[in-house]
């Protein structure tokens, strides 16, 4: 059956300058978020701007076809924006939109910090680990992150499955654990796990373990990630100085190399956790035409948003709002559910380039003991 391609043909150009003629006669130069949509409804772009009506127009001015912006316009035939109250506020709900629609143009040609590197805990009764570069659809598996330089953090994974022998096949090989004795009248119990006959694997793929002796090997992963155990360290020092003693120096520089890796992705778990914890503010935007509106920001993800009080009713609410995602007591750690990575990644460049909107946030404590007072009637 041959192929069928479906790929669309470019958009004629009378709606071209339909969709200029529409910005020019209705957009605005004030922040918002703009949606690029194909004749069939599918939206194949999303993007933002502290001032629609010139990045619009800007599609329309590339020189040549293969600039992004060009082949946007290309593959759209309406265009769709929402104004928001500043350039932040349009910065987060584009994030939400591309996360929600997953236009393909936007996976295709978005920059969006990809040189961070997360350790994913996959699911499943033999978990491994993973080095990926962000999250994946499946909300329920866990991640640990971000960490910078993903080949270090590929060799630190390396050692510590082989510290806890923690398999790394392929996602789909199948588990066959010493405690499944119905498994073994077809599967026969012989080592054909490289790693397992050399003991850097407990072989749950060939009997080698039992379902709970390895996933108490998960936990101390995971109490590892966490910060709450230095076990995997403790193993690499020990066998470090043995192999000292007995004068077998180079077995003794292999273990120094090791406990180094694992050393320095724990250093980068304890700056992890601090820049996280240093995202954890009231941060207070001002607004277009007066809308400024409080962010209730807390590990890395806005947890309310809120506008300026404009009566003592709404005022008590705020108060009320940011007793509560604040004062209740967090977990600390490494862990990070799938759905925030991309909030937590946004946020720390936001700030990272505008440092001085730091100056627009306040502690938590702090907000609380010196409340906004209500805005004006005038300032609306």
């Amino acid at each position: 059956m041959p192929r069928v391609s479906l790929k669309r043909q470019p958009t004629p150009e009378p709606i071209v300058e339909t969709m200029r003629a529409h910005v020019r006669a209705n957009a605005r130069d004030r922040p918002g978020v703009y949606r690029m949509l194909a004749a069939d409804g599918e939206i194949v772009y999303v993007g933002k701007s502290k001032k629609i009506r010139t990045r619009l127009l800007s599609y329309f001015r590339c020189e040549y076809p293969a600039d992004k912006g060009a082949r946007i316009v290309r593959e759209a035939a309406t265009i769709e924006w929402d104004y928001h109250p500043s350039e932040f506020a349009a910065l987060l709900e584009e994030l939400r939109l591309i996360k929600r629609f997953r236009p393909r143009l936007n996976v295709a040609m978005k920059n969006d910090a990809r040189h961070f590197a997360f350790i994913k805990l996959t699911r499943g009764a033999a978990a491994k680990l993973l080095v990926v570069r962000g999250a994946s659809g499946d909300d329920a598996q866990i991640y640990y992150g971000p960490f910078h330089g993903a080949q270090r953090v590929s060799e630190a994974v390396r050692e510590l499955n082989d510290a806890l022998g923690l398999r790394d096949c392929r996602l789909d090989q199948p588990m066959h654990f010493a405690d499944q004795p119905e498994l073994f009248q077809i599967f026969p119990r012989t080592p054909g796990c490289i790693r397992h006959e050399i003991r850097k694997c407990l072989g749950p793929c060939v009997g080698g373990c039992t379902e709970a002796e390895y996933e108490q090997r998960v936990q101390l992963v995971r109490s590892f990630l966490d910060g709450a155990d230095d076990g995997p360290m403790n193993n690499l020092r020990a066998d470090m100085e043995a192999a000292s003693e007995r004068l077998e120096f180079e077995r003794a520089a292999s273990y120094r190399d090791k406990l180094r890796r694992l050393e320095e992705l724990r250093h980068q778990f304890i700056k992890f956790r601090f820049a996280v914890e240093t995202l954890s503010f009231v941060y207070t935007v001002p607004g277009y035409d007066g809308d400024d509106r409080v962010y209730l920001i807390r590990r890395g993800r806005v947890r309310a948003e809120y506008a300026m009080p404009r009566s003592e009713a709404d005022r008590i609410r705020l108060l009320e709002m940011v007793a509560d995602v604040y004062q209740p007591v967090e977990r600390s750690g490494s862990q990070i559910p799938s759905h925030e990575i991309d909030e937590l990644l946004l946020l720390s460049s936001w700030f990272r380039r505008f440092p001085d909107e730091l100056g627009r946030s306040k502690d938590a404590e702090v907000f609380l003991s010196n409340p906004p007072i209500v805005a004006s009637a005038s300032a609306a």
